[in-house]
């Protein structure tokens, strides 16, 4: 394919930093932690970096145009539009990636990032609305970040 048949990627330079962020936290924990954990470190972790987020944010949910009592809290909303999931999990399964799908929508956002702490490898998943992505499995010590 050629470079001008290259699809550019929504908000690829902000899921760069942010992919970098969580890779650094992974290099420095392992995969032994629980999510909080995780939590904590990915936000200490951008904000060394002057990355924008707002943690635990919640967000009104709606069915057939009523909002809810019930809400929804994301883990990281990045740069004010890009929803973060963090897991700690031995793998990643679809029912967390259909989790950011639903988040996606209830707030309208375009881009959703599901990362994955608990494997050896950093785990992470690009998810667009309406379009989703193979989970990139990285291994720190043999494959640069391509996303």
């Amino acid at each position: 394919m050629s470079p001008k048949m290259v699809p550019d990627l929504l908000f690829k330079n902000e899921v760069f930093a942010i992919i970098g962020a969580a890779m650094e936290v992974h290099r420095e924990n392992g995969c032994g932690f629980s999510e909080p954990v995780f939590q904590e470190c990915m936000e200490l972790e951008l904000a060394v970096r002057q990355i924008p987020f707002e943690a635990q944010k919640e967000m009104p949910i709606f069915y057939k145009g009523n909002q809810l009592k019930k809400t929804y809290v994301a883990d990281l909303v990045l740069y004010n539009k890009i929803i973060v999931e963090l897991k700690a999990l031995e793998k990643l399964t679809t029912r967390e990636a259909a989790q950011v799908i639903n988040y996606l929508k209830v707030s309208r956002h375009e881009l959703g990032l599901l990362i994955n702490f608990g494997a050896p490898s950093l785990e992470w998943k690009r998810i667009v609305l309406g379009v989703t992505q193979p989970i990139n499995s990285i291994n720190l010590q043999t494959k640069s970040l391509n996303n």
